[in-house]
C-alpha cells in the first residue's frame, strides 16, 4: 500500500510540474493568472471549459501531423507553434502507418508517435490524440489498412462485428503503448484529450440503426479504456455521455449548436486554416484576418479550445495521400509546408491568442451579457460583479460597411466583418481586421551547387507482351494491387483478319475503355496510343483513341493507374477502380466487345520491382543517354546537396505526371500535366527533406508516365525572406504593448503611435529596401504598388532607419515623411515597406 501511495505521490508531482510550466511559460502571451477552480489533478471538464489539473485554461492548439514532416523538422516546427501563441498540438494516429500488413507494428522513423509526443511536451504544450482508428484528413484510405478490406463480413465504421474486433484491438495496442510510456495527463504526461472516431455524423445515416448503435459503441469502447482524460467526438451531435461533442468548419462561432450537454464545453477541433487541394484545383486561400475574427467569436461565445486544422500541413511522401490529392498539404497554413512561417498568418493568429488570453480572469470568472447595438453589431461582455473584472468584445457582423459604435460612453470605429478586442472594457487591444504583424513573401532561390550537372540517363520501361494470371475479365484495381503499387498492367490478345479491318489506310479502329479509375495508359503492338483520367470530383472516364491493329495477332497493354485511396464517405470497402468495359470500334464487322477475352495481370511495373530507384537496382538494367524519352520512361541523375541550411524542393518543369525518389526514397507523386482553371499546374514544386542528402552524389530517380524531358528540372532553395509591413495611421497600438498582472491590463510603454515594424528571420539583416510608399499603396507582400499619391522620401526614410539591421520600427508620424510633399494632406495614409534579408 506504501508503494502504491508513493507511486501516486510520483505521478501527482509530475503532473503538477508538467502544467505548472506550461502555465509559468506564457511567454508573451497575455494573462498571467492561472484560474484554478479545484484541486483535482486529472483532466475534467464542465460546462465552461476543459479543466486541466484544477485549472481552467485558454486552449489554442493547432493540428501537426508526424508523418507528414520527418522527425529532424519536428523540434523546428513545434518550437514555432509555442512562440505562435499555441498550448495545445493535435494529431492524429495514423493506422496504416503503424499496421501496414497484419500484427506488424511500425513506430520507426516519422511514425515514431511516442517520440513526437515527447517533444511536443518538452516544449511545454499539451496534446489532443486522435486515436481514430478512420481519420480522413486526405490520407491514403482514411487511415484504414488495406489489409482490413479483405477480411472477411466486414463493413467499416459500422455495428459490424469483424470491424469492432479489429477496431477494439487496434486502439487498445495505441491506448497501452500511450499508458505504457505514461503520455496521458493522468500520469503526468502532456495528453488531455482524446478523440474517438471522426465526423461520424457525416455517414451516419447511411448505416440506419446500426450507424446509431456504432456510435454508442465506439464511444463506450473508448472510455473503457480508462486513460483519465476525456474522449471527444467531432461533428457527432449523440456522442454518448461523457464524451464531449466538438465543432469543426470554418466559423464555429455562428455555426455551432453548442454540446449535447449543458455539462460539456465548447471546443472546436477543426477551425480549417485553407482548403486543402486535389491535382486540377486552383489556389485556396485564407485571410489572416478571417480566421482571427472566427476564433475571436468563438471565444466571445463560451469557447475556450480552438484547434487550427492545420497549422503545418507537410508533404504526403511516398503513396501516402488519398485519391488525388496533391503531394503538398495545407501549405496555406501559418506554417508553410516546408515549416516556415507564412505572415502575417503567423503573426497576426500570435496576435489574437495574445488578445484573448488577456481577457483570460474575465471569461473564466465573468458573467456573460450581449448588447445589440445595430443591425449587425454588437458587444459581449464578460464581467464580474463588484469588481474591476471585464473584458468585451465589440463586433461588426457586416461584411461590407465600417462602422462606429458607442459603448460606455466612447465610441469606436470597427472595420467591415471584425472584432475588437477591450480586455479592461475600455482599450482595444487587438482588432481582427487590422493587421500590426508583418507580413513575408515566398522566395524559390535556383542552388548554385546542386543544378551543376544532372547527367540525366534514361531507361525505358518494359512493357509486358503475354501476362500470366490469367481471368476471364480484367481484375477490379484496387483488389488487384492491394495498395502494393499504384499501378497494374492488363495484357490480352486478339486475332483479326483482313475483312475485320477498315479498307481505307487513313481510317483506324478506336480503341475504347470505360473505367472506374483513376487513370489508364494503352499500348497496342508495342505502340503507345496515349492515356486518359478522371478526377476528384468524378473518377470514372472514358479513354477513346485510335490505333494501328493489324491483320493477325495484336497484343494490348493497359497499364491502369491509382492516385491514391478513398478516404472518406460509407462503405468505403466497396469502392472500385479499373477497367470495366474495354470494345475496339470502328471494324468491319461491327464494334468488338474484348472486356471477356481474357486478360492477364501484373501488379507493379518492371522498374519497381527491381528498385531501378536504387544505387544496387539502378545496376540491374541498362541506361542510356537522353534528350527527352517516349512515355513510361524512367530517368536518373546525381546532384550534391545543396548549399546552405535552407528547405529545398524541386521544380518538376518538362514532365508530366509520375513519381520521384531521392537516394531511394519516394518524396511523392508529381503532376504536372494536370492544369487547374488558370491553366497552371496545381503544384509545380516538391519537397526534399535534407534528411534524404548524403553531401555528394545524390541519386534522382524519376518515373516519367507521360513524354517528359527533365533537362528543365531544378533545384531550389526555399526561404521568406522577403518581408514587409502595411501599417496606417489609424490603425490600433499593437498587443505586443499590452500585459497583464493580476488580471489587470496595463501597458508597458508610453507610445502608442503606428509604427512599421520588421524583423528579419534567423538573424539576418535587412540588405535592401525593394518597396516603399507613404501614402495610398495597395497590394500584397512580393507585389506592392504606389497607388495616387506618395511622400517621395519613403524609400529614403524606410532605408535610414532599417538598412543593415536584423529590426527596425519607423513611426508614421516621423518628421522625414509627414514634411516632404505631403501628395494627400487630407486623408488618413498608409506605410508600405518591402525589405529584403540575408547573412551578411
Amino acid at each position: 500500500m506504501a508503494v502504491l501511495e508513493r507511486i501516486l505521490l510520483i505521478i501527482t508531482l509530475l503532473a503538477l510540474l508538467f502544467t505548472s510550466s506550461i502555465a509559468d511559460n506564457e511567454d508573451d502571451n497575455g494573462d498571467d493568472t492561472k484560474v484554478e477552480v479545484s484541486k483535482n489533478q486529472g483532466v475534467t471538464y464542465d460546462g465552461r471549459s476543459v479543466i486541466v489539473h484544477g485549472g481552467r485554461e485558454l486552449l489554442f492548439s493547432g493540428s501537426i501531423h508526424y508523418p507528414r514532416s520527418t522527425p529532424d523538422q519536428w523540434p523546428d516546427l513545434l518550437r514555432k507553434a509555442k512562440a505562435g501563441g499555441l498550448n495545445v498540438i493535435q494529431t492524429y494516429v495514423f493506422w496504416n502507418g503503424h499496421e501496414p500488413v497484419q500484427g506488424q507494428y511500425n513506430f520507426q522513423g516519422e511514425y515514431d508517435l511516442v517520440k513526437f509526443i515527447k517533444l511536443v511536451a518538452e516544449n511545454k504544450m499539451y496534446v489532443t490524440l486522435r486515436v481514430g482508428p478512420f481519420i480522413q484528413a486526405e490520407w491514403n484510405h482514411g487511415g484504414l489498412p488495406y489489409w482490413l478490406r479483405e477480411v472477411p463480413d466486414i463493413t467499416f465504421r459500422s455495428d459490424n462485428e469483424p470491424f469492432k474486433h479489429h477496431m477494439k484491438k487496434y486502439v487498445k495496442m495505441i491506448i497501452d503503448k500511450i499508458k505504457e510510456e505514461k503520455l496521458f495527463a493522468s500520469q503526468g504526461g502532456p495528453i488531455i484529450l482524446s478523440q474517438i472516431e471522426n465526423e461520424y455524423n457525416t455517414i451516419q445515416l447511411a448505416f440506419k440503426e446500426k450507424g446509431d448503435s456504432y456510435v454508442q459503441w465506439a464511444g463506450n469502447m473508448a472510455v473503457s479504456m480508462d486513460t483519465g482524460v476525456p474522449w471527444i467526438m467531432c461533428k457527432q451531435r449523440d456522442a454518448p455521455d461523457p464524451i464531449i461533442n466538438t465543432c469543426n468548419g470554418r466559423h464555429c462561432g455562428d455555426t455551432f449548436t453548442g454540446p449535447n450537454k449543458p455539462n460539456k464545453p465548447h471546443l472546436w477541433t477543426e477551425n480549417w486554416t485553407a482548403q486543402y487541394r486535389v491535382f486540377g484545383d486552383p489556389p485556396s486561400q485564407r485571410s489572416a484576418e478571417d480566421l482571427a475574427y472566427s476564433v475571436t467569436r468563438f471565444v466571445s461565445k463560451n469557447g475556450t479550445l480552438t484547434n487550427y486544422y492545420m497549422y503545418h500541413g507537410g508533404t504526403n511522401y511516398g503513396r501516402t495521400s488519398a485519391a488525388f490529392t496533391t503531394t503538398r498539404y495545407y501549405d496555406e497554413a501559418p506554417l508553410d509546408e516546408y515549416g516556415l512561417q507564412r505572415d502575417p498568418k503567423w503573426g497576426h493568429l500570435k496576435d489574437a491568442h495574445k488578445a484573448l488570453n488577456l481577457c483570460k480572469k474575465a471569461l473564466f470568472w465573468g458573467t456573460p451579457t450581449v448588447q445589440k447595438l445595430g443591425p449587425d453589431q454588437e458587444v459581449r461582455i464578460w464581467e464580474q460583479p463588484g469588481t474591476s473584472t471585464c473584458a468585451a468584445f465589440l463586433a461588426n457582423n457586416d461584411t461590407k460597411m465600417a462602422q462606429t459604435i458607442r459603448f460606455r460612453d466612447q465610441e469606436y470605429g470597427l472595420p467591415a466583418h471584425s472584432i475588437s478586442v477591450l480586455p479592461d472594457c475600455k482599450t482595444v487591444v487587438f482588432n481582427t481586421h487590422m493587421i500590426t504583424a508583418q507580413h513575408n513573401s515566398r522566395n524559390f532561390v535556383r542552388s548554385a551547387i546542386a543544378n551543376k550537372n544532372f547527367n540525366w540517363k534514361m531507361h525505358r520501361e518494359v512493357i509486358p507482351g503475354e501476362l500470366g494470371n490469367v481471368e476471364h475479365e480484367p481484375k477490379e484495381l484496387y483488389d488487384l494491387t492491394k495498395d502494393a503499387s499504384d499501378y497494374a498492367w492488363y495484357t490480352t490478345k486478339i486475332p483479326l483478319s483482313r475483312r475485320d479491318l477498315p479498307m481505307k489506310k487513313d481510317i483506324y479502329p478506336v480503341l475504347r475503355i470505360a473505367s472506374l479509375g483513376h487513370g489508364i495508359h494503352a499500348v497496342v503492338n508495342g505502340e503507345y496510343i496515349g492515356s486518359a483520367h478522371g478526377s476528384k470530383v468524378e473518377k470514372s472516364f472514358v479513354f477513346q483513341k485510335p490505333a494501328k491493329f493489324v491483320e493477325g495477332v495484336n497484343h494490348i497493354a493497359l497499364l491502369a493507374y491509382l492516385t491514391g485511396y478513398a478516404d472518406s464517405g460509407a462503405y468505403m470497402e466497396h469502392r472500385y477502380a479499373g477497367p470495366r468495359s474495354i470494345t475496339i470500334l470502328g471494324l468491319n464487322t461491327g464494334t468488338l466487345d474484348i472486356t471477356p477475352n481474357g486478360w492477364g495481370h501484373q501488379v507493379g511495373i518492371d522498374g519497381e520491382k527491381k528498385k531501378i530507384y536504387t544505387k544496387e537496382g539502378s545496376q540491374t538494367v541498362e541506361w542510356t543517354q537522353t534528350g527527352g524519352g517516349p512515355p513510361l520512361t524512367w530517368y536518373k541523375g546525381y546532384f550534391d546537396a545543396p548549399e546552405g541550411t535552407n528547405p529545398i524542393t524541386i521544380r518538376m518543369t518538362g514532365m508530366g505526371k509520375g513519381m520521384v525518389w531521392i537516394n531511394g526514397r519516394s518524396i511523392g507523386r508529381y503532376w504536372m500535366s494536370y492544369l487547374s482553371p488558370l491553366l497552371q499546374p496545381t503544384q509545380s514544386e516538391y519537397q526534399i527533406p535534407r534528411s534524404y542528402l548524403q553531401p555528394t552524389q545524390n541519386l534522382i530517380t524519376i518515373f516519367e508516365e507521360e513524354q517528359g524531358d527533365p533537362k528543365d528540372v531544378e533545384i531550389l532553395l526555399v526561404d521568406r525572406d522577403t518581408i514587409c509591413s502595411l501599417v496606417t495611421e489609424y490603425h490600433p497600438p499593437s498587443v505586443r504593448l499590452f500585459e497583464s498582472k493580476g488580471g489587470n491590463l496595463r501597458a508597458k510603454v508610453n507610445d502608442f503611435k503606428p509604427k512599421v515594424e520588421l524583423t528579419c528571420p534567423n538573424q539576418k539583416q535587412i540588405v535592401a529596401v525593394e518597396f516603399a510608399s507613404f501614402g495610398d499603396p495597395f497590394g500584397a507582400c512580393g507585389s506592392y504598388s504606389v497607388g495616387n499619391c506618395s511622400s517621395p522620401a519613403s524609400k529614403e526614410v524606410a532605408e535610414k532607419f532599417c538598412l543593415g539591421k536584423p529590426s527596425c520600427k519607423i513611426p508614421l508620424d516621423t518628421v522625414h515623411l509627414s514634411n516632404q510633399n505631403d501628395a494627400c494632406p487630407n486623408m488618413k495614409k498608409a506605410f508600405a515597406v518591402q525589405v529584403k534579408c540575408a547573412n551578411k
